[in-house]
This record gives C-alpha cells, sequence and structure tokens, in this order.
C-alpha cells in the first residue's frame, strides 16, 4: 500500500501533518531541495510525535563528499529520526562517500534521495544497498522544471521502482508531484509518495502547510489505492 510523506519545517506543521500523513518528513524548504531543519527543531518533532508516526529528516543541500556527509549524519542520528535522508548531489566522490557511511550504517536507517534531472545512473541502486542504505526516493533539484512527471518519462520511473524493488529498498517518489498525479504514479506499487509544495498555501513550497490541502492529498490517495480513479479531479479541485 502506497502510504504519504508529508514535508513539514515547524512543530506546528507537525501538529497538523500527524492527523494525515504516514509518515513526517523534516526539512526547510527555503535552504533548497533538501534544506535541512535545525536541530533543536527536529528534537522538539520528535519529542512532540512519541513515535506515533515514522520520522525522516534531511541532511541539507550538502556536497556528497564524506567529510560534508559524515559529520552530518552523525548529528542526526542523536535526535531520534527514524530516517535520515541524504542527496546524492552532482560531481560528488560517491565510491568513498558510500564507504565511510557503510560504517556508520548500522543502527541508522539511511535513505538515498537521487535527482531525476541529473540523469543519475540508477545501476548503482544495487552498489547503494550493499552499503547498509535502507531505501531510495527519487526527487528533483531544479523545483521549477514543475513534477517529476515533467522531469522523466513514467517508463523511466516505473524502471526506478522495479530496481528499488529487486534489490530491497524502501522505494519513494518526489519532486514537486501533485494531486494530480497520484492517479499516474500509485499504479507503481512504490511504499511512498512524497509532497511538500502540493501541501502549503497557494502550492508554493516555502509558504504555510495547508491542512485542506493536505487532507486532499491525503483522500486522493486513499481513493486510488481502493481501486478506483480520480481523474475526474474531483478529490483534486482547486483549494
Amino acid at each position: 500500500m502506497t502510504r504519504l510523506l508529508a514535508s513539514v519545517n515547524s512543530l506546528d506543521e507537525a501538529r497538523i501533518a500527524l492527523r494525515y500523513a504516514d509518515i513526517i518528513d523534516l526539512k526547510q524548504p527555503e535552504q533548497g531541495a533538501l534544506g535541512a531543519l535545525d536541530v533543536a527543531t527536529i528534537t522538539a518533532i520528535v519529542a512532540e510525535c512519541k513515535g506515533r508516526r515514522p520520522l525522516s529528516a534531511t541532511i541539507g543541500d550538502l556536497p556528497f563528499q564524506p567529510e560534508c556527509i559524515i559529520p552530518a549524519v552523525q548529528r542526526l542520528s542523536k535526535t531520534g529520526v527514524d530516517y535520515i535522508k541524504i542527496g546524492f548531489f552532482p560531481h560528488g566522490d560517491i565510491a568513498n562517500t558510500l564507504l565511510e557511511l557503510s560504517q556508520l550504517s548500522a543502527g541508522q536507517a539511511l535513505i538515498a534521495v537521487l535527482f531525476a534531472d541529473t540523469q543519475f545512473d540508477f545501476e548503482h541502486l544495487k552498489f547503494i544497498q550493499s552499503t547498509g542504505f535502507k531505501g531510495v526516493m527519487l526527487d528533483t533539484l531544479d523545483k521549477t522544471q514543475g513534477s517529476l512527471l515533467n522531469v522523466m518519462a513514467l517508463p523511466r520511473i516505473e524502471e526506478f521502482v522495479s530496481l528499488a524493488k529487486m534489490n530491497g529498498l524502501l522505494c519513494g517518489l518526489a519532486g514537486s508531484l501533485t494531486c494530480e498525479d497520484i492517479a499516474e504514479l500509485l499504479p507503481l506499487a512504490t511504499d511512498y509518495l512524497g509532497f511538500r509544495g502540493a501541501l502549503c498555501e497557494h502550492a508554493n513550497r516555502v509558504a504555510r502547510l495547508s491542512e485542506q490541502r493536505l487532507a486532499q492529498v491525503k483522500a486522493a490517495i486513499s481513493h486510488d489505492t481502493l481501486g478506483n480513479v480520480s481523474s475526474s479531479g474531483l478529490l483534486c479541485s482547486p483549494v
């Protein structure tokens, strides 16, 4: 069953997300594609949620180099989040960074975030899994290009999901997804779909979370998961 991941940037937004989201993702959209929240806010959200939902958090838009990634992962590991998301930004040192991460992965649920608009080689998924990552997410780096489906063709997205499952990885899709994208992506049976902009006022990812929009996306996922189709737009009407 595909679940809803909702990204939040504050304790107040986390309280709203608790009513609808299956996974709550902690990040600061104003700081980039995977902007990091400060540790104090993350710790407060962990305490508030008290294990009621799985929590993920991003380490930030950092160069994929061991000296940047390792300290950031170590900081987040002390907050009590369930998953730590690491962006595979272009021009990084993949081999050495993954090697050092493999020494931290015991007891840490790491999620690799790949970017559809950077032409990442999906064949690396096997290597990612072998170094201890628990899951992988397909996102977009440039949020001005529209949703994931505008950046990558559906068959290619399906290939990503298939390879992730083949390698035993949790699998998620994100990248400026809209409510209307749900009906097209749910048949891929990914573990979760991640949203930020679609959940915010005026569909602006740096604006405040809208409870009405969050409820609408949750309803659309639940509706389609039951085998129905929301292509009529009734569940994705403008708010």
